[in-house]
């Protein structure tokens, strides 16, 4: 880390904005470079585990460092709550926690001095009597329509929107002014929260920042990385073996450049964090042409585009840079203070839906649902109610299981035979006209006019294959959902099919592990019952 002495101020900013996909307020910066170094933050929601694309926001602080920018990294632990309550109260100073943590051993992974950070929490001051005046004062300017619209890419969005994911955006607006920076960084999908700022912070006799954006990296499936899909994604903590078999699964064709989340990471982690005398190696045998050195980015993704480096080359050298920025983090965790602290911070529920831990056994959360693919193996009608179907379902355990279902009028019984089906295993049981249900099969259902559709599987599903709820599949289902506790139906009133016949709760959609999705056949923003 340089600090930026040495450097003209067009280096700096050559430093400040590489690999950057927008700047907006460009000459802003570089006025600010001709008299002294820019003051900066970035925020991260302390929500779901930091995962290894946080390396690449890490990678740009570094930039940021060497550039002589004085840094500031916002814990946003308000924002978590705001942001559809991703974050229960009672565990976001224990989630704030393990994010410092974890923040603080990936820069060390990468060399970035902490003494050059300022670290802050967003309670620490957005509590205060002044900020709380400013908030007001911006719900006195900001429509509901530009507060929607801004937080549309950051906030997870749901059919009846709270009031919190509209002040979301207020608020890291907000921020700029109180932690008195020039610029603020994010990723692009920031965009439109960055733009509210500079519409209304002058609203409010407070100057326009400068905002710099980072591009979203694909993850190793090819998508974006998602924490519903554990393919897509390597946590910070993954053990070797894991890394290999991840890297294994990922998305790279030979000469593809899209969408490849390893020749992204490359870019935008590996090949910066470089020293200077430090060259990109990938190891091949010598009947293939022996070692391979690249000193930028460029020169690699050409040789990759044309197939001098296979992917199975690129994937065995990415994963020797990857263990090496890990292993560091890995010894850290390593302690009994901070495994301690990861099972507070992220519990895991028992068997019987109770953890011990505070603000998780009775916290109503998807994850609680014992939902897995079944297959009807036989049905018949119910000897005793002419609506209802007596069916064995095969879900995956020694024998099938036997479930009571209201589907006569709505699927002959010809179409029900060796019928895929989604099917809900931890309701208590209960008796229906003398014939024990043990589970329920999911179904799109509307009541004007009246219409039935069971939820489809994805073609390659198997019997007996958990279905998870996308950033809720941490967690273990209950045994048994307390019928008195109403856990299902307070669940189930946020289950319903999109536009495009996804199912989804709360705007987050019903996925097998392989990240394929659950669907009605015909059916759109129907409810899940």
């Amino acid at each position: 880390m340089t600090g930026g002495q040495q450097l003209t101020p067009d280096e700096k900013y050559n430093l400040i904005s590489r690999n950057l996909q927008e700047v907006l307020g460009e000459d802003r910066i570089k006025e600010i470079l001709k008299e002294r170094d820019v003051r900066l933050y970035w925020g991260t929601a302390t929500t779901g585990k930091p995962h290894i694309a946080y390396f690449v926001p890490m990678s740009k602080i570094a930039d940021f460092l060497r550039a002589g920018v004085e840094v500031t990294i916002l814990f946003a632990d308000l924002h978590a709550y705001l942001d559809n309550m991703k974050a229960p109260w009672d565990l976001l100073e224990l989630r704030v926690q393990y994010y410092e943590h974890s923040i603080k051993a990936m820069l060390n992974s990468i060399g970035v001095p902490l003494d050059k950070l300022k670290f802050v929490k967003g309670t620490d001051y957005e509590l205060s009597k002044e900020y709380s005046l400013d908030v007001y004062k911006m719900t006195s300017v900001v429509t509901e329509h530009d507060a929607k619209k801004a937080g549309a890419e950051v906030v997870k969005q749901v059919d009846n929107p709270l009031l919190s994911g509209l002040l979301y955006p207020i608020l890291q607006a907000l921020d700029e002014e109180y932690l008195k920076v020039d610029a603020q960084f994010g990723g692009v999908d920031q965009r439109k929260i960055f733009t509210l700022a500079e519409k209304y912070l002058p609203q409010l006799g407070y100057k326009k920042r400068a905002h710099l954006m980072n591009p979203m990296v694909p993850g190793l499936t090819g998508t974006k990385m998602s924490s519903s899909e554990e393919d897509s994604k390597i946590d910070l903590l993954d053990s070797p073996a894991n890394v290999k078999k991840k890297l294994k699964k990922a998305f790279c064709e030979p000469g593809n450049i899209e969408n490849n989340g390893l020749l992204s990471f490359s870019k935008h982690v590996l090949f910066p964090l470089l020293k200077p005398d430090e060259k990109f190696s990938v190891s091949r045998k010598a009947e293939y042409g022996g070692d391979l050195n690249f000193s930028v980015y460029d020169e690699l993704e050409q040789a990759f585009a044309k197939e001098i480096v296979h992917p199975g080359d690129l994937k065995a050298a990415v994963e020797i840079y990857i263990n090496r920025l890990l292993d560091p983090i890995r010894k850290t965790f390593d302690s009994p203070e901070l495994k301690k602290l990861t099972e507070k911070a992220y519990p895991v529920q028992n068997k019987k839906g109770t953890t011990g831990q505070i603000g998780t056994s009775e916290e109503i959360v998807p994850s609680r649902l014992d939902i897995r693919i079944g297959k009807i193996v036989e049905v018949s009608k119910h000897p005793e109610a002419d609506s209802l179907y007596v069916e064995k379902i095969d879900l995956g355990e020694e024998k099938p299981r036997t479930i009571v279902s209201g589907l006569v009028n709505f699927i002959p019984i010809e179409e029900m035979q060796d019928k895929m089906v989604v099917v809900l295993c931890n309701l208590k049981p209960a008796k229906m006209r003398g014939i024990e249900s043990q589970g329920m099969v999911l179904c799109a259902s509307v009541e004007e006019p009246r219409q039935v559709e069971t939820l489809i599987p994805p073609e390659n599903a198997v019997p007996g294959e958990r279905v998870f709820v996308e950033n809720f599949e941490d967690g273990k289902p209950d045994e048994v959902l307390n019928p008195k506790k109403k856990v299902w139906e307070k669940l189930q009133a946020d289950l319903k099919v999109d536009l495009e016949c996804v199912a989804q709760w709360q705007g987050n959609n019903l996925v097998t592990k392989t990240g394929d999705k659950i669907r009605s056949k015909t059916m759109v923003g129907a409810p899940i019952k």
